[in-house]
């Protein structure tokens, strides 16, 4: 079983000051891990430093060892590698915004219901416009709330009994 090879960054700097050591590895071993073939060099973030034993580090590549994303850009900025940078930062997954999604849906059943609204009523059949429904027997004629409303103010009136009539009532009780 071949053994994968690999050229990372190890860090080595204590909270808030990185140091980076450049090491090769079995692609097994965790950057943490302590275990390394060899250092290939060193890396000062804050300062801008890099340390590189370009002759070790070539060797190691003529052999087999693939560099790390962030490694190959620092060889390719050192003219080591001929190639283009790597784009090592994670990609977003695009933002899915849910309200807009439930936005859009509404439109849509609304474009939909307007549509629909637009397009001519269906023509009453001869059978309904004299009144009959489908079987031969006459249809009741259906009422409108508004009919339904003035029918049952009429009611109301009807049964309230009226002032006249109460102050009568007390009048003649009092005889």
């Amino acid at each position: 079983m071949a053994v994968m090879l690999v050229i990372r960054l190890q860090r080595t700097g204590r909270r808030n000051q990185p140091q980076f050591r450049l090491v090769v590895t079995e692609k097994s071993n965790g950057p943490k891990s302590g275990r390394f073939n060899e250092v290939l060099g060193s890396y000062n973030p804050k300062l801008g430093e890099r340390n590189l034993k370009e002759d070790r580090i070539t060797h190691w590549l003529e052999q087999g060892a693939q560099p790390s994303g962030t490694v190959h850009n620092m060889l390719v900025d050192a003219k080591l590698i001929d190639g283009k940078k790597i784009n090592v930062l994670p990609q977003k997954s695009p933002v899915i915004d849910e309200e807009a999604i439930a936005a859009e849906k509404e439109a849509e059943a609304a474009a939909k219901a307007e549509e629909e609204a637009k397009e001519e009523p269906k023509e009453e059949t001869e059978e309904e416009a004299k009144g009959e429904s489908s079987d031969g027997t006459p249809e009741e004629k259906k009422e409108t709330p508004e009919e339904t409303k003035e029918e049952s103010e009429e009611e109301k009136t009807e049964e309230a009994p009226t002032e006249e009539t109460k102050e009568d009532g007390e009048d003649k009780k009092e005889e």
